[in-house]
């Protein structure tokens, strides 16, 4: 995979970071490390934490402290690992794995507002927050640019930490004895110039037979999360062939896309390809082609007066077709696509996932059908088509 025109490189974006000491020009007197040491929690952490790391990595043999971090997750083995090194072109060292002591969701990424899903993919701490509700948290960039392609268009989630206290609703709780050491460990890495710390969120140990088998039971019958997860455990065969982070890029599409990811190993001689009857896809009434939405625009599409119309809208057709749901089901997150045409008409419905039942599929996308014009994106002060994505919880 050498060419990538067209791509997004997915980690160098910069956003706000919390607890980050002010610019002063030509100023040499104080670091990122002293600036946390004003805040009570860390000043804390530092004392209590600070001579047990360091005679951990004295050791270990390892250089204190570690300039490059790298932090992998594994949802359905509830670990969390750290990774460290002092110069670039070296591999990295495994220092230390914690539990992850509670866990929310299922396998899978966070697409939407209030599944309670940890995300899946690929981010880097953006957030340090000293004064966290869950006392010490690391703030992941999600919804990374992948996660604004795919997930719900306004309602995608946000505020997904690494953090204490052992509770969680979509984030990454640890203990506050191992949050005091994660958060030391990337505060003088980032004092010593590491502004990106990747933190890779895998769906399960790839090399772990039992977690394997679970994950090949949610994706036998669902292509679009068995490609993801295979584009994860690309960079995972990369990670553990090299000790090196891979270059993650994002296509056009939001897929994420490995760079010279090594060949997955065939579990015998014979590969058996499975024919997969292609599931039917319910097609709106109004279908327009040639519409070209934009990919970026000035300002979004606007449905109603008020800008909690839609929500209201979604969630009172949620309730209207919970009669719908199979038998057994009692609540499915439908997530649609549609496009919003220039002149405001929603067109070229389809269900992206959330349900394979056709009569419950046909219903919402005849209903969405009738929901009204739009206020078109605008593009340069023009109306354009811009392609949307909503989520609707059908709920009994």
């Amino acid at each position: 995979m050498k060419n990538f025109f067209g791509l997004l490189l997915i980690f160098f974006v910069g956003e706000s970071i919390m607890a980050q000491p002010p610019s002063k020009s030509g100023s040499t007197s104080y670091s990122f490390i002293n600036y946390q040491k004003t805040f009570a929690r860390p000043q804390e952490a530092l004392k209590r934490k600070e001579d047990t790391l360091q005679k951990q990595f004295a050791a270990a043999g390892l250089a204190w402290p570690a300039k490059y971090i790298y932090i992998r997750s594994f949802k359905f083995d509830a670990q969390l690992e750290v990774w460290v090194k002092d110069e670039i072109s070296q591999p990295f060292t495994l220092f230390k794995t914690y539990r992850v002591c509670a866990l929310a969701g299922t396998l899978g990424p966070k697409r939407m507002e209030g599944d309670y899903q940890v995300p899946e993919g690929f981010y880097y701490i953006n957030v340090f927050n000293p004064q966290s509700n869950y006392y010490l948290s690391l703030g992941l960039n999600y919804p990374n640019a992948s996660d604004k392609i795919l997930s719900d268009s306004l309602r995608p989630g946000s505020e997904i930490f690494i953090h204490g206290s052992c509770v969680t609703v979509g984030c990454i709780p640890i203990t506050d004895q191992q949050i005091d050491e994660l958060y030391i460990l990337a505060s003088y890495a980032k004092d010593q110039g590491q502004d990106f710390i990747p933190v890779h969120i895998f769906p399960v140990r790839f090399n772990k037979e039992k977690s394997v088998k679970y994950l090949e039971t949610l994706t036998k019958d669902d292509a679009g999360l068995k490609k993801f997860a295979d584009r994860l455990e690309d960079a995972y065969d990369y990670f553990e062939k090299y000790k090196q982070l891979p270059v993650v890029m994002i296509g056009p599409k939001g897929e994420y896309l490995i760079n010279d990811a090594p060949p997955k190993k065939q579990k015998g001689e014979e590969v058996v390809t499975k024919q997969v009857k292609p599931k039917r896809i319910p097609v709106a009434h109004i279908v327009r082609s040639n519409l070209n939405p934009a990919s970026a625009v000035h300002q979004w599409p606007k449905f109603g007066k008020d800008k909690d119309d839609l929500m209201k809208y979604l969630d009172k057709l949620g309730k209207e077709l919970a009669t719908f749901l199979p038998e057994g089901v009692t609540k499915s997150y439908i997530q649609v696509e549609f496009i919003v045409d220039k002149d405001g008409v929603p067109v070229n419905f389809k269900i992206l996932k959330g349900t394979t039942d056709e009569d419950l599929m046909d219903e919402l996308i005849t209903r969405m059908e009738k929901m009204g014009h739009w206020q078109p994106a605008l593009l340069n002060d023009k109306p354009v088509a811009k392609k949307m994505i909503q989520t609707v919880t059908v709920e009994k």
